[in-house]
This record gives structure tokens, C-alpha cells and sequence, in this order.
């Protein structure tokens, strides 16, 4: 959809007493009146955790919120009925949703195997670095609970490749299986990132890669979810992500967009797991998000090279912007917060211009409660001016290390569209810019409301831009 915006729709320490599905589905008519055009949900089946599980310590992806197990009947986030009409409610909206899918590690097992494993190195997982052991591991899982409802698949330790932990004695350590081999087109950090956590999947394993698809299968039909995010993928065979959704596609016949977390700022990483995918899938732009953090951190950034590095840069259709995230956020193993005073202009970057499909967190629009982090209101006009505004011929004026600007001359179709951008991380500037001849005459506000003077127009369609001192403004015809 054009100028569409995802909303993720959660973070990690969300305190939503078992009630998230309901309390999306109430905020739905808001979600679309703002201009949000799909939806990120959290996993939303049973992890080890129970109730208090984020959704990625997948244990069973058929309980939905059905089954009383690993203490819970509903999930973090509420019960199956609850999220499938949480999902009904955002489509009579006009609101894709995407669900997010944990499918390179299983945890929580059911019993315990005494299996046949050798240590590898934490650094280099494909350097042995014991003998052959016998081990006792969590590879179990037959889901006494669930009884075989929707599938009776079992899982045992050949469908997994290695695990982390020693039930026997306690030992952590990567123990890789008997006769197992890492994936191979899997990033190659560590030599080898096959490996991440818990009972890892072995996608080599033809059952394995069968169950998958058919989970895929059943659970698109099932829930009626519009696509997908899709977790961890750089531990996962780009094959088999290729095979995945190709296969769903088929049997689905929908576009069911789907975007990956590829988590490196290294973009040429990114490009080589899309050309991997042979294009199927998009990816989350975190080179671009690290470029974000930096500037929010250095008031002597070079604004210029905002964009340096990024996939939006290098391969903007499938780009996936984003400023902040649930792994992003304080706290976080993965912790590179966008610093408060920034993240208006960060999202002015993802959000006003026309290359990228852009993603916001909940924690920036509603607060993070834990660290008493305040919502950032105007969010949610930047995400309004998206919708209403940013259309037509992008120019950009990144010719100030301090100071950058572009505009949009907007559409004859949205009326009245049209705008102009432009963001400051030093001192108080004026930047002359074109916004076309038919606003000749014409005045310009800034609708942040940062500064207070009107922009007269001249002749030629250009106007006299202002902004404050580290500040943004977007400007749009008065």
C-alpha cells in the first residue's frame, strides 16, 4: 500500500495482564485514523515462559492460547479467541496484520534425551573442541496438553542440530549433535551463526523442513494473518526461508508480505541474504537504525551520511525502516536507544520520504513503563503527515553536515499534499528549497509547531526553510 506504516505493537517488558489482543482490538479505529496501514503482533503462541513468556521461547506454535500448559491457559498476551478476533478487527479496518514467526529454536522440552553431542567453541562453532559425550538434553516435546489436536507431530532429538545446555551436570556449553551439521547459508559470524539458543532446529532434516511448511500452512489458514515477520532469519537457511514462503504463497495464492531480522549493520550482509532468498523476502534496515543511534549520540554527526550504508540506500524496496525496536530498547541485550532528542527527526527520516516501508515501535508512541519513558506525541502526526502529505517528487538538500532538508511536491490526487523536511543537529538554520511552482505564493507552516513564522512562497516554488537549534520541522501549505 502506498505511504503505508507498520506499527509493532509491543515491547518486551509490557505489563498487559494476559489482555494485549483485547486492548489492540479496541485501539483499532484509532490505529487507522492515524494512518497506520498493518499491524506487527508478538508471537503469539506458548513459550517456555507461560504467561509471562514474550512470545520467543517458542515451545508449542499450535497453542494459540488453547491449552493449559507450561502453566497458563492464555498466553502473555491473551487467549486463541482473543487474538483471532484481534486480527478480525484490525481487517475491518483496513489493517493488514503480520504475525511473527519463531521457527529457529524450540525450548521447554517435554522430557529429556541421553543423546550422543561433542562441544564446539563459543567463538568458533566450527571448531570441536571435545570428544564424543553422551548428554542429556531437552528434546522431547509430544505436548501431552494439547492431545494431538491440529497436528501429532512429535519432536526428538534428530530434528534438532545442537542445544546449549547439559541437563546431566549443568553444563552450558554449544553441544553439537551426533552426525549434525550447522546450516550453511547462514551468517558467518562465530564461522558459523547457525547456532543461537535453545533446541536448535535442523533444517536439514526433510521432517522438519515438512512440519514447518505444514505449521506455516495451518497457521495462515487458521488465523487469516496478511504476512509475516519473520525472527532470527540470519540462523536460518536462506533456503529453506526461500521454500517456506514460496510454498505458502502458492497454496495461499496472497502476496503474504514478510519481513526478516537479520540482525547486523553490515549491509552488504542484508543484500547477500536477499540475493540468498532470491528476493522473497524484505528485511528490517538496521544499518540504518545504527546510523539513527550514532546521530543521536554525537551532536557533531555528519547528517549527510545518514543514509550511508543502509539497505534503504542500497535496495529500497525491500527496506524495512525503523528507529527503535523490543531489542533495541534499555535494557536489552541489543540495547542502541535513539536518544530522546532525536527520535522526532529519526522519524521524519523513516517516515516523510519516499523510499523504505517504514515500522513503528510501541514503545516510542505509547511509553516504556519500566523506565518511565513518556510517549513521543508527535509520532503520531509525523505518521498523519505520511498519509496525508508526503507524496510527489522527492527533492533532497544534503548538502549541510548539520543541517539536511528534502521535499515532497506532492500529488494532484491527495490535495494540498506536499511538504518540506528539514532537520538540525547544531544551531538554528534557514535552508532555500523548492516545493514546486504551484505553490507559488502560497504560505507554508511548520506543523510541529517548533517554529512560529509562516514561508512565503516565491514565484519560482522555492521557500526559506527555517528549523531550530537540534530540532525538526515539517512544513505543509497553511
Amino acid at each position: 500500500m502506498k505511504n503505508g506504516v507498520i506499527i509493532q505493537y509491543f515491547e518486551w517488558y509490557m505489563n498487559c495482564n494476559q489482555n494485549l489482543w483485547n486492548d489492540i482490538s479496541k485501539d483499532a479505529e484509532n490505529l487507522a485514523s492515524m494512518g497506520i496501514t498493518a499491524v506487527w503482533l508478538p508471537p503469539a503462541y506458548k513459550g517456555i515462559g507461560g504467561k509471562d513468556d514474550v512470545g520467543y521461547g517458542a515451545y508449542d506454535l499450535y497453542d494459540l492460547g488453547e491449552f493449559d500448559q507450561k502453566g497458563t491457559i492464555k498466553t502473555k498476551y491473551g487467549s486463541k479467541d482473543e487474538y483471532l478476533n484481534c486480527i478480525k478487527t484490525l481487517q475491518n479496518y483496513g489493517i493488514n496484520v503480520y504475525g511473527d514467526v519463531v521457527l529457529n529454536h524450540k525450548m521447554g522440552a517435554d522430557y529429556i534425551q541421553t543423546i550422543p553431542a561433542t562441544k564446539v567453541d563459543w567463538g568458533n562453532h566450527e571448531k570441536e573442541t571435545s570428544g564424543e559425550e553422551m548428554v542429556k538434553v531437552a528434546t522431547k516435546f509430544t505436548f501431552p496438553n494439547r492431545n494431538k489436536k491440529y497436528s501429532d507431530f512429535k519432536w526428538n532429538w534428530t530434528h534438532f542440530d545442537g542445544i546449549d545446555f547439559n541437563a546431566e551436570n549443568g553444563e552450558k556449553a554449544i553441544f553439537k549433535f551426533k552426525d549434525k551439521n550447522w546450516e550453511e547459508t547462514v551468517d558467518n559470524e562465530f564461522d558459523n551463526y547457525d547456532y543461537l539458543m535453545g533446541a536448535d532446529l535442523d533444517f536439514g532434516n526433510e521432517e522438519v523442513r515438512e512440519e514447518c511448511k505444514k505449521w506455516g500452512k495451518w497457521y495462515l489458514d487458521f488465523t487469516g494473518v496478511n504476512g509475516f515477520r519473520l525472527d532470527a532469519v540470519k540462523h536460518i537457511s536462506a533456503v529453506f526461508y526461500k521454500e517456506w514462503i514460496r510454498f505458502l504463497r502458492e497454496q495461499s495464492g496472497k502476496e503474504l508480505f514478510s519481513v526478516g531480522e537479520y540482525w547486523s549493520g553490515d549491509v552488504n550482509r542484508l543484500l547477500n541474504y536477499i540475493n540468498e532468498t532470491e528476493r522473497e523476502i524484505s528485511l528490517f534496515d538496521v544499518p540504518l537504525h545504527y546510523n539513527l543511534s550514532s546521530a543521536s549520540k554525537d551532536s557533531n554527526y555528519d547528517l549527510t551520511a545518514i543514509f550511508n550504508n543502509t539497505l534503504v540506500k542500497n535496495d529500497s524496496t525491500k527496506a524495512v525502516t525503523f528507529v527503535d525496536n523490543h531489542d533495541t530498547e534499555p535494557g536489552q541485550a541489543l540495547e542502541s536507544f535513539v536518544d530522546r532528542w532525536f527520535k522526532v527527526s529519526a522519524y521524519s527520516i523513516i517516515l516523510l520520504r519516499e523510499e523504505g516501508y517504514p515500522c513503528v515501535f510501541y514503545g516510542d508512541l505509547y511509553g516504556i513503563q519500566k523506565y518511565d519513558i513518556k510517549p513521543i506525541d508527535e509520532i503520531k502526526t509525523i505518521i498523519k503527515l505520511r498519509k496525508d502529505k508526503a507524496y510527489g517528487k522527492q527533492n533532497d538538500y544534503m548538502d549541510n553536515k548539520n543541517c539536511i532538508g528534502w521535499t515532497r511536491e506532492g500529488e494532484d490526487e491527495h490535495i494540498d499534499s506536499g511538504l518540506a523536511v528539514i532537520i538540525s543537529n547544531g544551531i538554528s538554520a534557514t535552508k532555500k528549497m523548492y516545493v514546486g511552482t504551484k505553490f507559488a505564493n502560497g504560505k507554508f507552516v511548520d506543523a510541529l509547531l517548533n517554529v512560529k513564522d509562516e514561508v512565503v512562497i516565491d514565484n519560482d516554488g522555492f521557500g526559506d526553510f527555517k528549523v531550530n537549534e537540534k530540532s525538526v520541522s515539517v512544513w505543509i501549505k497553511k
